[in-house]
């Protein structure tokens, strides 16, 4: 079992950490454990328990009124909810459950089911990302089990690889990208979503993934000569410094252009090399693309 912090479960459901504690004292859906110390923790229940309470208040229901209903009423209300932005928090927050809960194949059965309503596209951008974005921060501080991370990573990897391989694009876009991820960078998502947006708008790509030695992609370079460098970069091995890495690549490919893309271009605002250049959310990757 999995426990978190009032911080986590701020993080996780979006609501501050002051309200939490206030519908701990006024209602009876929340009743925190605490350590010998006296600090808050909350079982997986607690978090669902949070989750759904959430949902149906930003959407309209009145805290009161949710401490009065069952557990079959809440899942009723919820399932009830059409705005399309609630269905796809309350998709986001299942997978959630279904991670917490290692039900794989829950999880999977619901990435399924948007996939084949909506396509892999809008499934990504509306589902993946943001779930991947939510729980993020749990990864990096370990308040996630190291299995949970690898058994969802590994499903939605397998889910790209299929939609990469079935992409057939009717039109040409005339560039060839350089896809790879520097060393000590093994988060793979990101880059692999990139790859399948390439391919389904008509570019040529050259994959060379996680984890590759600037060396060798100069070597490519020479032997490829692609149009485009691209990479994304989410969370390098402790050792990686931004800085150094924006270097060596000024270079070892001062000819190209290359694109970076990815949270840790987020941060950043020192002067980049005059042929990098940063997107620094999803929509500035997704506007670049539409310029070709």
């Amino acid at each position: 079992m999995n426990s978190f912090t009032i911080k986590d479960i701020e993080n996780l459901s979006g609501i501050k950490a002051h309200t939490i504690r206030i519908w701990e004292q006024r209602y009876n859906f929340l009743k925190p454990k605490r350590t010998d110390t006296n600090i808050r923790y909350y079982s997986n229940d607690e978090l669902k328990t949070v989750l759904n309470i959430a949902l149906l208040n930003k959407y309209g229901f009145k805290i009161s009124h949710i401490d009065r209903m069952n557990e079959k009423e809440i899942r009723e209300r919820i399932l009830g909810l059409d705005d399309t932005r609630a269905q796809q928090e309350r998709i986001i927050n299942s997978l959630l459950q279904e991670m917490i809960d290692l039900d794989m194949e829950r999880f999977e059965k619901i990435l399924n089911e948007h996939i084949a309503a909506k396509g892999i596209e809008r499934t990504v951008v509306q589902i993946i990302f943001p779930f991947l974005e939510k729980i993020g921060i749990l990864w990096l501080t370990g308040r996630i089990n190291p299995a949970q991370e690898h058994l969802v990573t590994n499903i939605i990897r397998q889910k790209l690889i299929v939609a990469i391989e079935s992409t057939v694009s009717h039109i040409e876009m005339g560039k060839t990208f350089l896809l790879f991820l520097p060393e000590g960078e093994y988060h793979e998502l990101g880059l692999l979503f990139m790859y399948y947006l390439l391919r389904s708008r008509g570019a040529q790509t050259i994959y060379l993934g996680a984890n590759v030695p600037l060396k060798d992609v100069e070597q490519v370079i020479h032997l490829k000569k692609p149009d485009i460098i691209f990479t994304h970069l989410t969370a390098t091995a402790p050792g990686f410094s931004l800085d150094r890495f924006l270097q060596q690549v000024q270079v070892r490919c001062p000819n190209h252009p290359v694109v970076v893309s990815g949270q840790l271009t987020q941060a950043y605002r020192k002067q980049l090399p005059v042929n990098v250049h940063f997107k620094r959310s999803l929509s500035e990757v997704m506007e670049y693309l539409s310029s070709f």
